[in-house]
């Protein structure tokens, strides 16, 4: 890597060898490579380990940093940022806060002044959704700015559906504020007007909520429409979204999920709930269907009227490919390179 160019420091959780999914850090990492000098950290899956690993990156590189990125989550996570944010202060090292989690906005909200001083001390406030950027902009703060998640276009082959089936397919970790038992109860609805009609649900078990979603097809005899994959890389879903039709988002709670952009991108037409961030992505009716969440029969019924109207279908997919192209990592990379250009030292 040549001398001039930025020295970065990215903190994140770098956790998919430990059988986690892969977040935000992992995907911009090597992208950002491309024209910054990028270390990460860290992959430790011990919290107390993973917090000295942060430090220590922060104190041993005080002197050769020109910017630090920060992945920002509302949970317990967040005492990490707020911590490597008071190093940054300390050492005079500018910081960019990257925004996680639809939850976010309360924790700011309910913050005292030293998780406050974290984001208004930020050079910047990267906000990957609509939703937590009008979220954040209720709060008076000038550091915000909107750069969505991005994907990589050329990797997903678009595929337009002329003759859906009801061949239904979830993608997403199993936990219980993503709902996933409503899916199964969207499919027993859907079968008593398709039997042949199929589930898919794809992605690592978070909290046991898999074993929920098994047993509640046990108990309404859908074992057989029923397939849970467990979790497949990007790769082996995207082909097996090929042989899908609709793709579902049951969530109760949720900012800008990457596999809806993906669904998206790969011609799938979504029916989703519209909580959180949802609404900021998706428009009803132009580019998918939305419903309100915990209510099954809302959310068959949408699928139902696809499956009965091949043309919406199509305007709703084409739209839907047409919105993510902004998600493409050769707009996303300017707006990246951009801000740390103007925010380093």
């Amino acid at each position: 890597m040549g001398n001039n160019k930025k020295r970065i420091l990215y903190i994140g959780n770098i956790l998919s060898k430990h059988g986690f999914t892969p977040t935000n850090i992992e995907t911009l990492t090597p992208q950002l490579s491309e024209e910054f000098s990028v270390i990460k950290v860290s992959d430790k899956k011990n919290k107390i380990l993973r917090l000295l690993d942060i430090c220590k990156a922060i104190i041993f590189n005080k002197s050769k940093l020109d910017l630090i990125l920060i992945d920002t989550y509302s949970t317990s996570a967040f005492k990490f940022a707020q911590i490597a944010g008071e190093l940054c202060m300390r050492f005079n090292i500018p910081y960019i806060a990257i925004l996680h989690g639809g939850n976010l906005p309360q924790k700011i909200e309910k913050a005292n002044p030293k998780e406050k001083a974290f984001f208004t001390n930020a050079a910047a406030l990267v906000a990957p959704s609509n939703f937590l950027y009008a979220s954040f902009e209720k709060f008076g703060l000038k550091n915000l700015v909107y750069i969505p998640n991005n994907i990589d276009l050329s990797q997903y082959p678009f595929k337009q559906r002329t003759q859906l089936k009801p061949n239904l397919y979830w993608v997403r970790s199993f936990h219980q504020i993503y709902n996933p038992v409503m899916a199964v109860d969207v499919l027993k609805i859907i079968t008593e007007k398709y039997p042949d009609a199929t589930l898919t649900m794809t992605g690592p078990d978070k909290d046991g909520t898999e074993a929920l979603v098994k047993a509640r097809a046990a108990e309404l005899n859908l074992q057989n429409s029923l397939i849970v994959t467990g979790k497949l890389s990007r790769s082996e879903w995207h082909k097996l979204a090929a042989t899908k039709d609709i793709f579902i988002n049951t969530t109760n709670v949720d900012n800008t999920p990457i596999s809806v952009v993906e669904a998206m991108a790969l011609g799938l037409p979504v029916v989703s709930t519209n909580v959180g961030g949802l609404p900021y992505l998706l428009s009803n009716n132009i580019d998918a269907r939305l419903v309100d969440p915990e209510k099954p029969a809302l959310m068959a019924d949408a699928i139902i009227g696809l499956l009965n109207n091949p043309d919406q279908v199509q305007s709703l997919t084409q739209a839907a490919l047409n919105k993510v192209k902004a998600f493409d990592w050769s707009v996303v990379k300017k707006q990246w390179s951009g801000l740390i250009n103007d925010k380093a030292r």
